[in-house]
């Protein structure tokens, strides 16, 4: 205890935490849009329990994983090589949850898109999403947005207790954020489709990143950021259109 005190005496230690704290929140924004739209197909009475235990998971994978740094840093290391690409566990973790996304997003636009919500290609013969299924399919991205998350925490600090409490603060604003935003999404028929978009890049990003090649995420965010930005100027003219 009288080391963590200390620890937190070093102005160093609070800029890094700061920092830490701001990049966790923006990195588990994908994960919140993600668990916002599959959420908001279930039944409205299951939807804020699903937000919940969705987020829940997500902080005990990374408190978990946090508890295993020392494994995590070895999944940064190439365990075999094609055409002179060294590929480790992080990296097929990201193409592998990168697949996914572009695939959900994807599946999710053609049902948006498509008159005929009838089976096809993209589902099976059951159309409505289960509380199991959604639950599975949020543990899975977690996982994915976890383990980006704790490489990132461990690349800017080497203090467990400063990622702990980044971690902790970043998966409380998701909580609270979670069904405002849900709410918001699904008032909003026009931003659930720029919510995908927003999925179906980040799961572009995370297979190039896969692949090796580093996409920053500053210009990921900005793009973003600018397209929410025309969309609500969009939903302002069309609210004073309306009045008129």
């Amino acid at each position: 205890m009288t080391e963590i005190l200390a620890l937190f005496t070093d102005p160093t230690v609070w800029a890094a935490l700061a920092t830490l704290v701001v990049m966790e929140v923006v990195l588990g924004i994908d994960n919140l849009i993600f668990i916002s739209i599959l959420t908001n197909k279930l039944p409205a009475d299951q939807q804020t329990r699903a937000r919940r235990i969705g987020i829940g998971l997500a902080l005990i994978l990374r408190l978990g994983l946090l508890g295993t740094v020392a494994l995590i840093v070895q999944l940064t290391e190439p365990i075999f090589e094609i055409f002179g690409h060294g590929f480790s566990w992080r990296d097929l973790i990201l193409i592998a949850g990168g697949l996914f996304l572009v695939w959900k997003a994807t599946k999710e636009i053609h049902h948006n898109v498509d008159p005929d919500h009838g089976p096809d290609m993209f589902e099976g013969s059951k159309a409505s999403l289960g509380f199991a299924s959604a639950i599975g399919q949020i543990l899975v991205l977690d996982l994915v947005f976890s383990i980006d998350s704790i490489v990132t925490a461990v690349g800017m600090t080497d203090h467990i207790p400063v990622m702990v409490i980044a971690v902790v603060a970043a998966v409380t604003v998701m909580l609270l954020a979670a069904d405002p935003l849900a709410r918001f999404i699904q008032a909003n028929p026009t931003v659930v489709m720029l919510a995908l978009g927003f999925l179906l890049m980040i799961g572009m990003t995370l297979i190039a990143e896969g692949f090796g090649a580093h996409v920053p995420k500053g210009y990921i965010y900005t793009a973003m950021a600018f397209s929410a930005l025309i969309e609500g100027l969009n939903m302002l003219s069309r609210r004073a259109k309306r009045k008129r």
